[in-house]
């Protein structure tokens, strides 16, 4: 009977989730009809014992289940069904408190709300894809394995969904209790700390989404290509390009959240453009399909991914920073910043860094490892970090805002130029942060830090500074060292 009652209560964890999940949506309808705090809060507490469950069950299965990998198998079954039901509700919920129980209703909100509607999008797209491609894989005899990736997916799934339910059902003015205290504190994060949040995970499904890809993806191209590479070249190029979007994507949100008059997080959104910049040239390098295709013997001059790449490149590091630029002087109230040539400026910013991404396009003698010219993710990050701090003076009505608006307006009429002053050599930052990994990630880690600072700006402009007279000493550094992209290929030279 002893050892009977940890299967039992093996199987209750295991499968006692789904009914949680189910008991939460119907917590979430009725506060939705009633707005009635006791729903609510019935509601979020199902949620937190779903994800005290989540974190327990695995354990239990590991150690008490007579058979394990039936036990791990329904465990990531009853995933599927919890996130099936959960993230559809969370995305009505956050929709139904934008309309009914938000009092300001601003356009940060709503762009929260389409957000949340991708994130839970992609989770769900995340679970049949990896299903699809693991059982594939697994049918041709390919080992099971799961990554860091998908674990750490794994393990933030659940808090998430309850961060974000008590968030999108949180109705005001509850009973008085230390329960609903502690329940309508989750139901009033910050916006700021929810996209951080929400952008994380966002990432995390997309790089467990690449860790798929990589770990099943050969097996599942040899039999849907059937030695067609044409066809696997057209496959292999869904991802760099769908990174690529994400780019340009990151850039029109970015002006929305400068519109809404929240420059440090369409900094932040600059930042993320940047990163999918970064990986999407990185992925079609990786999987083969960088270089344009060969027809009748000779290589195709342009391909689809690149001219995306272009036009991705040109909406968030030309037009967005440029729109950016010009809101934030348009509606200063600032006598000598209103008698500037701003428009012109932001046109001529726009104008210069189109041209400049023609050049890098046509160029027949690249550097490798270099850019001639500023590159325009820089410039882009450059320009916009000192908007940081011009807004940041003119809400607080200090005298600064004089300075930093003239600060602006002059780092922006150099940087236009100097993206196109081809004879300076900028190198690939992407590149030098593969090869230096501990640089790369103190560097993250002190950004993030900066993040709940109010130093944020001013570490950003202190960083791309350096980067901006970076070439007076990387004109030295050999261009086949400065292409590669990684340090064990720099150690094997």
């Amino acid at each position: 009977m002893q050892q009977n009652i940890p299967k039992a209560l093996t199987g209750i964890l295991i499968f006692g989730r789904p009914p949680l999940a189910f008991f939460g949506m119907i917590w979430a309808i009725a506060t939705i009809i009633s707005k009635n705090p006791i729903f609510y809060i019935l509601g979020v507490t199902s949620l937190i014992l779903s994800v005290v469950i989540d974190l327990v069950d695995g354990w239990f299965a590991a150690r008490f289940a007579p058979h394990y990998k039936l036990a791990h198998i329904a465990e990531r079954m009853m995933n599927k069904i919890v996130f099936a039901i959960i993230f559809p509700v969370i995305s009505v919920g956050m929709m139904w408190r934008f309309h009914f129980v938000s009092y300001t209703n601003s356009r940060a909100e709503l762009l929260h709300v389409v957000f949340v509607l991708i994130l839970c999008v992609t989770v769900l797209m995340r679970e049949n894809f990896a299903h699809f491609m693991k059982s594939f894989a697994l049918k041709k005899g390919a080992e099971e394995e799961m990554t860091e990736m998908s674990r750490l997916r794994t393990l933030a799934a659940a808090p998430v969904a309850a961060i974000l339910y008590a968030h999108a059902f949180y109705v005001p003015e509850g009973p008085p209790s230390p329960i609903y205290f502690w329940i309508s504190w989750l139901g009033n994060i910050p916006l700021r700390l929810l996209f951080f949040i929400e952008i994380s995970f966002f990432v995390i499904n997309l790089g467990s989404i690449a860790a798929y890809c990589r770990r099943y993806g050969t097996d599942c191209l040899d039999e849907i290509c059937m030695d067609d590479e044409l066809l696997r070249r057209r496959i292999l190029s869904i991802f760099p390009n769908a990174l690529t979007l994400m780019n340009a994507m990151m850039g029109v949100l970015s002006v929305f959240f400068a519109y809404s008059g929240r420059i440090r997080e369409a900094y932040m959104i600059l930042i993320g453009a940047a990163i999918f910049d970064r990986l999407d040239g990185a992925v079609a390098r990786k999987l083969g399909v960088s270089e344009p295709p060969l027809e009748n013997g000779d290589r195709r001059k342009a391909t689809f991914g690149g001219i995306l790449d272009d036009i991705a490149d040109a909406v968030s590091f030309c037009i967005a920073p440029a729109l950016i630029f010009y809101d934030l002087f348009d509606n200063c109230l600032l006598d000598s910043m209103q008698s500037l040539p701003y428009g012109w400026l932001a046109v001529s910013y726009a104008v210069m860094g189109i041209v400049r991404l023609i050049f890098f396009t046509i160029d027949t003698n690249p550097i490798p490892g270099f850019f001639k010219g500023l590159p325009t993710p820089a410039a882009a990050l450059l320009i916009t970090a000192p908007m940081i701090m011009f807004q940041q003076s003119q809400n607080l009505g200090c005298s600064e805002a004089v300075f930093w608006g003239y600060f602006c307006f002059g780092l922006t009429l150099i940087v236009a130029i100097l993206m196109n002053v081809y004879p300076i050599r900028y190198m690939h930052m992407g590149r030098f942060g593969g090869r230096h990994p501990l640089f790369t990630r103190t560097l993250f880690l002190m950004n993030v830090f900066s993040v709940f600072t109010p130093f944020f700006g001013h570490f950003n402009l202190f960083v791309h500074l350096i980067y901006l007279f970076s070439p007076l000493y990387t004109w030295k550094i050999n261009p086949e060292i400065a292409a590669l992209e990684s340090r064990v290929d720099s150690d094997s030279l």
